[in-house]
């Protein structure tokens, strides 16, 4: 599925014109980047959390050659799914569970 195929499900669910539509979505996304850029934890109940996480500068090896390298530092983005949508795609019965996957974080 591509973000042109949201905006057309969104055009067609909700009624908005293709652009309204468009720029919805487009104003979703942009919101979810600005904030994970700002290094904020997006958790949307029922899906999941995405939280981006600070890898520090190591050691590595090429692998063709076992020649030691640094790695350098760098954000990473994981995204993990809640219970319900674990659920969903497993086949599982979803509806008596909780709607938002805390974690304990």
């Amino acid at each position: 599925m591509t973000k042109a195929d949201i905006v057309e499900k969104v055009y067609d669910k909700i009624g908005f014109s293709k652009k309204e539509a468009s720029d919805l979505v487009e104003l979703v996304f942009d919101t979810i980047k600005n904030e994970l850029h700002t290094g904020e934890k997006i958790k949307i109940s029922g899906f999941g959390n995405f939280v981006v996480t600070q890898k520090h500068e190591r050691v590595g090896r090429n692998p063709q050659t076992g020649d030691q390298i640094m790695i350098s530092a760098r954000k990473k983005l994981t995204f993990k799914p809640s219970q319900v949508l674990r659920a969903m795609l497993n086949g599982e019965d979803y509806t008596n569970l909780k709607d938002d996957d805390d974690d304990g974080e």
